[in-house]
């Protein structure tokens, strides 16, 4: 069931706006549109004898685009950051063995993270020794895994 805020009508205006120019702008027809404008402000030059005016045109024109433009592409990708960290989370919730503590790894710290991605490393060292390599293993598994060779390696019980 669709909900009422996901219908078009409800967007606000200036993401409906955003929404249209990002795409506009993302175009083919855009990219000649303004190949277009170039080329004709370089064959202008002549005429206005390439003065300071002729110029300023130029640079007053693409530092205002491109002043609005980084609001509006930062908009489209938030945007779409938030529509790929959503469907992310939905598949790690919806997937047995995923680590669920991975569904709002967004809002860690870079030290959190950088511990993770550690986790991640010994996961993916442990993968590649295992004799099967197609065989995938959550954090928790690989640790586990770890600790208990070190155990029967060592004979003392350390853990990891």
């Amino acid at each position: 069931m669709e909900t009422q805020s996901s219908t078009p009508a409800s967007k606000g205006l200036l993401e409906r706006f955003s929404s249209a120019v990002a795409r506009a702008t993302g175009s083919s027809a855009a990219f000649l549109l303004a190949l277009a404008t170039v080329i004709i402000w370089a064959l202008s030059g002549p005429i206005f004898g390439y003065s300071e005016d002729w110029q300023l045109v130029i640079n007053t024109g693409t530092t205002i685009i491109t002043f609005l433009m980084v609001f509006l592409i930062q908009k489209a990708q938030n945007k779409e950051s938030m529509s790929v960290q959503l469907k992310l989370n939905e598949l790690i919730a919806a997937t047995k063995g995923a680590s669920n503590r991975l569904v709002s790894v967004e809002n860690l710290t870079e030290e959190e993270l950088a511990v993770l991605q550690q986790h991640y490393q010994t996961m993916a060292e442990i993968t590649k020794k295992a004799s099967d390599l197609r065989q995938s293993h959550s954090v928790e598994e690989a640790i586990k895994d770890a600790s208990e060779k070190l155990e029967d390696e060592s004979g003392t019980g350390h853990t990891l």
